[in-house]
């Protein structure tokens, strides 16, 4: 499943695009997607002007004028196009091929924008992202955002955020990073790389890097400082682009390059002077890869 820098990826492509980009006709294919679509959601955006794109966790928002968000999910291989042009069959150009099947084109976006129409297109061969409307001003209140904790991309996320966070907990590191309630948008991917960067492991506790005083031990600003840092270069890099994500221009991301853990089991950690062999092993179903020797 995309993670948050494949979301910001996707949300910076179609950007130029959609903001300030007239709707002219909201095309729905199909009644749902993972859920129905709202109720009357074609009627209720069509006309209207797409003030901006954001991003909360995993999340994509598109803010429509007249207080209106979606709330748009990849799910597991959802995409988007971008077509030019006034007819269907206008050329595409992608980097690396990418599925275009119309039986999988589910929602399409006709605008308009500087006199220019084009369609931005959502593709989903296994219907398991979504599209839903919430209230702007509500948007915070909404069941899939009120409880996310800060984003992992600031100064929010910080030492003593994680140390209020893990005071007392018994479970497992990785598992506390992936509590959205903790960090939100924070995925299996970049967990196991800034693990893998702070020197911590995987199965420690999560309250023995807070003090008795409830403070934050010498290694909590390490890992904030390395899940910041992960992030922002995964950002930069497009994105990991693993198995179903693709850019909306259809290249591919190139962090998977520069992973030091994730997917490499039984390769030689890569810190100098160690050669262990790295290891996989399964958290609450998740894969987690890790150096055993360097991980503590």
């Amino acid at each position: 499943m995309p993670e948050l820098p494949e979301v910001e990826t996707v949300k910076r492509g179609l950007a130029p695009s959609m903001e300030e980009a007239n709707i002219l006709r909201l095309e729905l294919r199909r009644p749902d997607l993972r859920f129905p679509f709202p109720e009357d959601f074609s009627a209720a955006l069509e006309g209207r002007r797409i003030e901006a794109l954001a991003r909360r966790a995993k999340y994509l928002l598109i803010h429509i004028e007249g207080g209106l968000t979606v709330i748009a999910h990849l799910g597991m291989s959802g995409s988007y196009r971008i077509e030019e042009g006034d007819t269907a069959e206008a050329p595409v150009v992608f980097h690396h091929p990418r599925s275009k099947d119309e039986k999988h084109d589910h929602v399409i976006f006709h605008l308009e924008k500087d006199g220019q129409r084009r369609r931005v297109i959502y593709n989903d061969p296994r219907r398991f992202g979504f599209m839903l409307m919430a209230d702007t001003a509500r948007l915070a209140d909404h069941p899939f955002l009120m409880n996310l904790g800060p984003e992992p991309t600031g100064n929010s996320l910080s030492a003593e955020h994680l140390a209020a966070v893990f005071a007392g907990k018994k479970q497992p590191l990785k598992s506390a990073l992936l509590d959205q309630a903790n960090i939100a948008g924070l995925g299996n991917i970049y967990v196991c790389e800034a693990l893998y960067r702070s020197r911590l492991s995987p199965k420690r506790m999560a309250g023995t890097l807070v003090t008795k005083a409830g403070k934050p031990s010498a290694r909590l600003p390490l890992l904030a400082e390395a899940i910041r840092e992960v992030i922002a270069e995964a950002i930069q890099a497009g994105g990991s682009s693993l198995k179903d994500h693709i850019q909306t221009d259809g290249s591919l991301g190139y962090f998977q390059h520069r992973f030091s853990v994730y997917d490499r089991e039984g390769e030689p950690c890569r810190t100098e002077g160690c050669g262990q062999s790295l290891k996989r092993i399964v958290q609450a179903g998740r894969s987690t890869f890790y150096c055993p020797k360097c991980q503590k």
